[in-house]
């Protein structure tokens, strides 16, 4: 009775699997094919499935690099920013703001969960480490996120690849 029950569930998710590799390879293969897209890959330290994700959404969300008059407001139109209330002599900051562009946001959080958990180290791994130590770690992905976001843009703007070391960074 089991084989009975099991076997199809078991079938079908082989069948999901299969399916969703081949998924992979085309985003991968697409990410690819776009010379843009490989650019921001140079980044993404993390893996060609995930590296691609990332690369094709912030492609695909900013579309238009120039529409941003600088780098630094890619991450308030992802709702990557501190939300504030003031009124008088209130001034509140909460949560982020969450305004903008919702799978923009989630990727690029979960970009920064990888760095900051399994990537390389890096000059922006350590910079969101010493954020971690004085604010804590989910401040510390957030900006990371937010960071992210702005340098992909000004790669893109600049026709750069990612620099690793500082020393690279800080030539630019």
């Amino acid at each position: 009775m089991l084989d009975a029950t099991a076997n199809p569930i078991l079938a079908a998710h082989r069948a999901l699997h299969t399916e969703s590799l081949d998924l992979a390879k085309l985003l991968r293969d697409h990410a690819k094919s776009d010379p843009v897209c490989r650019q921001f890959m140079t980044m993404a330290d993390l893996g060609a499935w995930r590296g691609a994700i990332v690369a094709l959404a912030d492609k695909s969300a900013i579309d238009d690099p120039d529409r941003f008059r600088s780098s630094k407001d890619v991450g308030p139109w992802a709702g990557l920013t501190p939300r504030r209330e003031q009124s008088g002599e209130r001034d509140i900051m909460g949560a982020i703001s969450r305004a903008g562009d919702v799978g923009l946001r989630t990727v690029l959080y979960q970009a920064a969960m990888v760095m900051l958990n399994k990537g390389r180290p890096s000059w922006l791994t350590a910079w969101a480490w010493t954020v971690a130590k004085r604010r804590g770690k989910r401040r510390a992905t957030v900006a990371l996120a937010r960071r992210i976001g702005v340098i992909l843009h000004r790669m893109w703007q600049d026709g750069t690849e990612f620099r690793f070391k500082p020393a690279e960074a800080a030539v630019a």
